[in-house]
């Protein structure tokens, strides 16, 4: 079965961390892009970071810039969304999704169930 698997979320205090990781299988992530979401109780779901193949190309948006990073062990065909100085704003669900050659925004081949992150004190 092809599809992403997304772990690591959890229950964290403000200012925390957090490391999610987003594992494939049944396919190689080694031509893939990959996009990190999320969504918000009753918000859209908002693209937080793109990590490009090779991993030579991270972008992150606005919100997260500074905070979070983006990396990939393609031998272990993970990628992971490191979180630091978490918000309660953070709070979403996070999604990471794979498309061949190009940052995933609506379109893409695959993506993760999710995992909850929940920032309070």
């Amino acid at each position: 079965q092809l599809q992403l698997v997304e772990s690591g979320g959890g229950l964290v205090q403000p200012g925390g961390s957090l490391r999610l990781s987003c594992a494939a299988s049944g396919f190689g992530l080694d031509y893939y892009a990959i996009g990190w979401f999320r969504q918000a109780p009753g918000k859209e779901r908002e693209g937080i970071s793109c990590i490009t193949s090779s991993g030579g190309n991270i972008n992150l948006a606005a919100s997260v810039k500074g905070r979070f990073t983006a990396s990939r062990d393609n031998a272990k065909n993970t990628v992971y969304l490191q979180m630091n100085s978490l918000k309660p704003e953070d709070t979403a669900v996070y999604y990471c999704a794979a498309r061949k050659d190009y940052c995933p925004t609506t379109v893409a081949n695959y993506w993760g169930q999710g995992t909850q992150v929940t920032v309070s004190s």
